[in-house]
């Protein structure tokens, strides 16, 4: 499902604090239902740039964390003046929204379990993909990673998580990926789905592409558009350039030479 080539002005519901994170929901009744791993470019009705002229900032990309009942659920980390004036909003203030777009996320084949791997504000996508595949009844365990104690909050977006903390804090002392590796370790027969940091990625296609696992990775890199008109977002693969914004941000890792310092979910 793709949105239609115009955005929306929708009314924010919520804005709650999770740790580091904040939860910003906006009803959109009359939009498309999203896709696991699809995004939406956001940008607040007020006060949306910099400067006495107020130039406008770029809209900014998020996926999906939830779409409940008309209510469409993004997870924000305040890492910039974009993401800092979203964190700002209150209920009843407006925000601009264009989405779904790009593709996401497809059920595992050949019975093979699920395994759902993020870092960061990477989890936002694995919390609706995680609905989806609980609806489908497949198996799917979710291990997700943090740099903090005061990050890890986030893992209350989804359920029965295994967390890794680079700093310790809390569960397993090091990468995520050394829980994907233990995981992969007891049992190959799965599907891996990946959003996070770009070292985080490298090292989950590499390992999956050593194992024969397949693997699908959520992307990311700098968006002007969101309907690849800018070729902004390019990303190499084997079989040429992909606009992650059309193309992904979900691509098989199978079809990736590397992940680029630029491909991975920050905002």
């Amino acid at each position: 499902m793709l949105a239609p080539f115009e955005r929306r002005l929708l009314s924010v519901t919520a804005n709650e604090s999770l740790g580091a994170y904040r939860v910003l929901k906006a009803a959109d009744p009359g939009g498309p239902t999203p896709a696991a791993g699809q995004f939406a470019m956001l940008a607040t009705a007020e006060r949306w740039g910099v400067g006495e002229d107020e130039r406008p900032y770029l809209p900014r990309a998020f996926s999906y964390a939830r779409f409940l009942d008309g209510e469409a659920h993004f997870l924000i980390e305040d890492v910039g003046p974009g993401t800092r004036r979203l964190c700002e909003l209150r209920e009843g203030d407006g925000l601009w929204m264009l989405g779904p777009l790009g593709r996401g996320f497809t059920a595992p084949e050949q019975a093979r379990r699920a395994l759902l791997l993020g870092g960061g504000v990477g989890i936002a996508p694995l919390a609706i993909w995680q609905d989806e595949l609980r609806a489908q009844r497949t198996p799917a365990t979710a291990m997700l990673g943090f740099r903090d104690r005061s990050h890890t909050p986030g893992a209350a977006l989804l359920g029965d998580s295994l967390l890794a903390c680079d700093n310790g804090s809390i569960g397993h002392h090091g990468p995520v990926t050394d829980l994907l590796a233990a995981e992969l370790d007891r049992d190959a027969h799965a599907t891996v789905y990946a959003c996070g940091p770009p070292a985080m990625l490298e090292a989950v296609r590499a390992l999956c592409a050593e194992l024969s696992v397949p693997a699908q990775l959520a992307l990311e890199a700098g968006m002007a558009c969101g309907f690849g008109a800018c070729f902004g977002c390019v990303v190499p693969t084997r079989d040429g350039y992909a606009r992650v914004c059309v193309d992904g941000p979900v691509i098989d890792a199978e079809r990736l030479e590397r992940v680029g310092d630029h491909a991975g979910a920050c905002r």
